[in-house]
């Protein structure tokens, strides 16, 4: 399936987008986290669409989106097959397989953390 750029898409990539500058160095989410907290949460897949358009994006720290389950689903999208869990492991996440070891003790929730009292 191919996903045509429109600017109410682009406008939702953004929002993703800023939502991911907000995820804390040694923190990942999900998909479906981000797309739950911008009250869009049966649009996990949309979600990454964005981050698959946004590994070359400095600015954007796409390899801490990871899959429901801790998964490097988006690994395939950086410049080397390795270049996501390398990220991860400079800022102390221990990745095996692919996966995210100890996920929930590194989950970010942005419907948590960035609730506003």
């Amino acid at each position: 399936m191919q996903i045509k750029l429109s600017e109410e898409n682009i406008d939702f990539f953004q929002c993703v987008y800023e939502v991911v500058r907000l995820i804390p160095k040694g923190r990942v989410t999900n998909y479906g986290a981000i797309a739950k907290y911008l009250g869009t949460a049966r649009s996990s897949r949309m979600v990454g669409w964005a981050m698959n358009a946004a590994h070359n994006l400095p600015d954007v720290p796409a390899h801490r989106v990871v899959n429901r389950i801790g998964l490097l689903s988006g690994a395939a999208h950086f410049s080397t097959p390795t270049q996501m869990q390398e990220l991860l492991e400079k800022e102390g996440i221990k990745v095996k397989e692919d996966q995210i070891i100890n996920f929930t003790e590194h989950f970010w929730d942005p419907q948590v953390e960035l609730r506003i009292d």
